[in-house]
């Protein structure tokens, strides 16, 4: 019988093999130390035969692929998710109509809708759910941005039953494609609104898109936001609101009153990527203090 190397039951597998003193072996405790294949210990179990064992942090939970692929069959469901999105935009609608609201700003914005002026709407993230409410479609034709990840499409779907459009934002989309897309819409007179700091954060920083998109067409750009005195926060990375039922809320509008060159510097983009962020923090914050919320940061 040819001599063979072991090493004690229960190693880690390491590389090599590590040699029991004459007075130590059992044979019953004790492993053949071939490692080559694929990392997997083998038990031995006499004088010429082999049993193979897969190793233990290999092995599976049972059922862990049919569970995956039930959760995947509900979550691509088509009439799970219309349920869904029938859900939220009823809660939506219950929340706005059981709730005393108040509108603030509003006016200089229906009025350039009025005109047939297109108009580039900035909001964060937190307080998208809301968005129905603070654009008037009765004065113009709006298209939101959302993310195409399978939470973003379900957003979209529920704006858009309250008349809003969208357009998906695709990773593999580039920029240019998805401004030119944006601009295209804006040509045919609709208002575009997007979550500034969306659709993955960091919450309350502010992307330069909105600035691309308003140098280009020439819109003009407001800042609204939305709070209330009792709201539902989500355990998202923004902390998503949704306003309770019977409670009392605002919706607020503000005009950014900075003019963006058509040519810009990286540094004089900079500048006004941070005043837009000041704006959108102004009149969150001041959409809280009126209502009697403490300042939140997302």
């Amino acid at each position: 019988m040819a001599e063979v190397q072991i090493c004690q039951r229960g190693g880690r597998g390491k590389r090599g093999f590590e040699k029991l003193p004459p007075s130590r072996p059992r044979m019953s405790q004790v492993w053949v130390g071939f490692t080559s294949f694929g990392g997997a210990k083998w038990e031995f179990l006499g004088e010429t035969h082999l049993r193979h064992r897969a190793h233990p942090l290999r092995k599976r939970p049972p059922n862990r692929g049919r569970t995956l692929s039930l959760r995947k069959k509900i979550a691509d469901s088509v009439w799970f998710n219309q349920a869904v999105e029938g859900l939220f935009a009823a809660y939506i609608r219950f929340a706005y109509r059981s709730s005393r609201w108040e509108r603030s700003g509003f006016e200089e914005m229906d009025e350039t809708l009025r005109s047939g002026t297109p108009v580039i709407v900035a909001l964060w993230h937190q307080r998208l759910m809301m968005a129905p409410f603070l654009f008037d479609t009765s004065l113009g034709k709006v298209c939101t941005l959302t993310s195409s990840g399978r939470a973003g499409r379900m957003g979209g779907q529920i704006v858009a039953r309250f008349g809003l459009e969208t357009i998906a934002m695709s990773s593999h989309k580039r920029h240019i494609a998805l401004s030119r897309e944006v601009l295209g819409k804006m040509r045919d007179g609709y208002s575009i609104g997007i979550a500034t700091d969306g659709p993955r954060g960091p919450a309350r920083v502010a992307s330069t898109v909105p600035l691309i998109w308003a140098r280009a067409s020439g819109a003009p750009v407001f800042v609204v936001s939305f709070s209330a005195r009792r709201v539902i926060a989500f355990p998202t990375w923004d902390k998503m609101w949704l306003p309770a039922p019977w409670t009392r809320g605002v919706l607020m509008c503000r005009k950014w009153d900075q003019d963006v060159p058509r040519k810009s510097s990286e540094e004089e983009t900079e500048a006004l990527r941070q005043k837009l962020e000041i704006a959108l923090d102004e009149v969150t914050d001041l959409t809280d203090r009126s209502v009697g919320r403490a300042i939140d940061k997302g």
